[in-house]
């Protein structure tokens, strides 16, 4: 047997640290093994998902040094490797299990599926819905079908017992079946959900050994249940353990940042973030803490992989970035990460326009761009006392604006410039008066190049990174003023 695992991303954000740490783990077990790696983008949700995030997650990978074998861009002889484009495939598989019986059309409205969870809940029972639960009367299904209302297609799964599910590291884990909802196979805009595709997918791709995040061990009786229904082998199951904050909070963007495009963006070497995220929960034989790729896929072994939450510390990984930049590169070295990094024409390029209206001679430059090269900027609560406004509303003015920020799907000036509209009329502000918290946070200075486009150049996650960096000097807002803030949030929807 070929040893076949593979990491799949949903391309509906910036690339994160959790998938890389995934995908180095399948890599790396395949290897050991003389087995392929595959790359499947799972990008059924089409109105989050976008070619901009896919391309981002294949540079992030890649900028890793993380390779595989078979993938959408390299193709291979199972694809095609992204969801969107498997349909027709998915659909036929939803079929079989009406045909069997192991499926249902479910035609309840939200509305309906809501009373009955909470009656379950009154009842003291789990909310997980059965088919029994959501039966409609025959007559009432074919009125609703004669009358093309929406439907979804839902999994029949067992209302008693336990299923047990093998793991490579946590051995047996016993679920209760009572707490296993008739999962949605197929939405109603005919596209499958992730339980579906996820399992047709590994089939169809020969996958032998699925290792993932713990936070689908839930999931695992569904999917188990789904080999069963169709006849087929399961592949080994290994959940990972989560990668966690330094408080032991599952790692969060709210919390630390989670693009690899930050850290790229940042001037860390991918050697080192690779290295780092090989530490996460494993260690090598000889206990070292700094090893190449070639080295970890060398020696390699899943049992060595702790189950305690590694957490992911921003100020170690920053401590080895520094360890590689000192011992093994030299000044040419050096030099040219530098010019990858930041110093090259294609960057300087976009840079350019914003100062050369504002400068005299060559030596204005530096204090006027300085922060397109820069990291955090060294603000202070007394850097936001010429923006006229009280404290409060900078902070509430600053953390709406990064929650808008983390659902903009193209991040381009006119995009952003929607959002800090939209903002700007929420809080009855000017756009310049809106706009100088944020100038101060993003660029670090009062007097700067556009703060807009500043913003459009240094990419989604810097910009909120300095955003959220602002809002923790001039401090974070108590979780009774978090959850006021979520409400306008969510009241902005509706403008």
């Amino acid at each position: 047997m070929t040893v076949r695992t593979r990491v799949a991303p949903s391309p509906t954000g910036d690339p994160h640290v959790g998938t890389a740490y995934i995908a180095l783990f399948n890599l790396c077990f395949a290897r050991q093994h003389g087995g392929q790696f595959i790359l499947r983008i799972e990008d059924t949700d089409q109105t989050r998902s976008t070619a901009e995030s896919e391309q981002m997650i294949l540079d992030s990978l890649r900028w890793l040094g993380l390779e595989w074998d078979e993938g959408p861009d390299v193709g291979g002889p199972h694809g095609p490797y992204r969801q969107s484009e498997r349909g027709d495939i998915y659909g036929r598989y939803a079929d079989q299990l009406l045909e069997q019986g192991d499926a249902f059309k479910c035609y309840r409205t939200s509305d309906e599926l809501n009373t009955l969870r909470d009656e379950r809940k009154a009842n003291g029972q789990f909310a997980a819905l059965k088919f029994e639960d959501l039966a409609l009367p025959e007559e009432e299904v074919m009125r609703r079908a004669a009358e093309g209302w929406p439907h979804v297609v839902r999994m029949k799964v067992p209302s008693e017992g336990v299923c047990v599910i093998n793991d490579l590291l946590r051995g047996d884990i016993e679920v209760d079946w009572a707490q296993v909802d008739a999962q949605i196979l197929l939405k109603s805009d005919g596209m499958p959900t992730y339980h579906l595709a996820n399992i047709v997918d590994d089939h169809l791709m020969g996958i032998t050994h699925v290792l993932r995040g713990e936070e689908w061990i839930n999931s695992a009786p569904k999917h188990k249940l789904l080999y069963k229904y169709f006849g087929w082998d399961m592949p080994v199951l290994c959940h990972m353990p989560l990668l966690r904050n330094p408080d032991k909070s599952k790692l969060s963007k709210r919390k630390n940042p989670t693009s690899i495009n930050y850290y790229r963006r940042m001037g860390f070497l991918p050697q080192a973030v690779m290295n780092y995220l090989g530490r996460m929960g494993w260690s090598m034989p000889d206990e070292k803490e700094k090893f190449t790729l070639d080295e970890m896929m060398a020696a390699f072994d899943i049992q060595r992989v702790s189950l305690g939450g590694p957490v992911f510390d921003l100020e170690k990984l920053t401590w080895l970035n520094g360890v590689y930049i000192r011992e093994d590169l030299s000044n040419e070295a050096l030099l040219r990460h530098m010019m990858q990094w930041a110093f090259n024409e294609e960057y300087i390029e976009q840079i350019l326009p914003q100062v050369r209206p504002r400068i005299q001679t060559l030596s204005d430059v530096m204090p006027l761009a300085g922060h397109f090269f820069g990291g955090l900027p060294s603000v202070t609560p007394a850097d936001f006392e010429d923006v006229k406004l009280d404290a409060e509303t900078v902070v509430d003015l600053l953390q709406l604006l990064v929650w808008r920020l983390e659902v903009v799907r193209h991040w381009d000036k006119e995009h952003l410039m929607a959002e800090v509209k939209l903002l700007a009329t929420d809080f009855d502000l000017k756009m310049k008066q809106f706009l100088a918290p944020v100038f101060v946070a993003v660029t670090g200075s009062t007097s700067s190049t556009s703060v807009m486009d500043a913003m459009a150049i240094l990419g989604s996650d810097v910009t909120r990174a300095r955003l959220r960096h602002a809002i923790t000097v001039l401090g974070a807002p108590s979780k009774k003023r978090t959850k006021v803030l979520e409400k306008r949030f969510k009241a902005l929807d509706s403008f």
